[in-house]
């Protein structure tokens, strides 16, 4: 723990597991915050010359649309990293077009269907209620709680409205 509250640790428990078992199996680490800059990207691997880079960047520049930048820096420097590859990351953003091409190999996936930002949301008669509402390109669960689930067109309606104001993408 190192000084830091369970608190603090919790809000960064991915990494600070990450970090402690490498060190415990003997690894020298050199956990690095990007957010804005690729500058300090580039001076760590000049500077350290890692081996590897344990990618668990969700997101640079405040955008989660920004990730694969990262992970092409890296494939451009030649240097080994973990987690998926640019195109990866792409063709995973948009749930549409994962679920389309995951579908294209008869891996069955639910009905769906997008609702565009600034457009009058109707739901399509092939999508029955129940259903769940959520950013068409955001990670993980930004943007689910249980007001997710709608049962009545007008909650769909309520519910992509908050997608589309709130989290300010398209709603699946």
């Amino acid at each position: 723990s190192d000084g830091y509250s369970a608190r603090e640790i919790n809000e960064w428990k991915t990494e600070y597991d990450v970090v402690s078992t490498l060190r415990t199996a003997g690894h020298e680490v050199r956990p690095l915050g990007v957010q804005e800059e690729i500058k300090p990207v580039r001076d760590a691997i000049e500077g350290f010359k890692p081996h590897i880079v344990f990618t668990l960047l969700e997101e640079f520049h405040y955008d989660v649309v920004y990730d694969q930048h990262i992970a092409s820096y890296l494939e451009l420097m030649k240097i080994p990293y973990t987690g998926c590859n640019p195109r990866g990351l792409i063709l995973a953003r948009g749930k549409d077009l994962s679920k389309t091409l995951v579908h294209h190999r008869r891996v069955p996936v639910p009905a769906f269907a997008v609702f565009p930002m600034r457009r009058k949301v109707k739901r399509p008669p092939r999508l029955e209620l129940p259903l769940i509402v959520k950013s068409l390109s955001s990670d993980g669960s930004l943007g689910i709680s249980q007001a997710s689930i709608v049962d009545t067109d007008e909650k769909l309606v309520e519910r992509v409205a908050f997608i589309h104001e709130r989290i300010g993408t398209a709603a699946i």
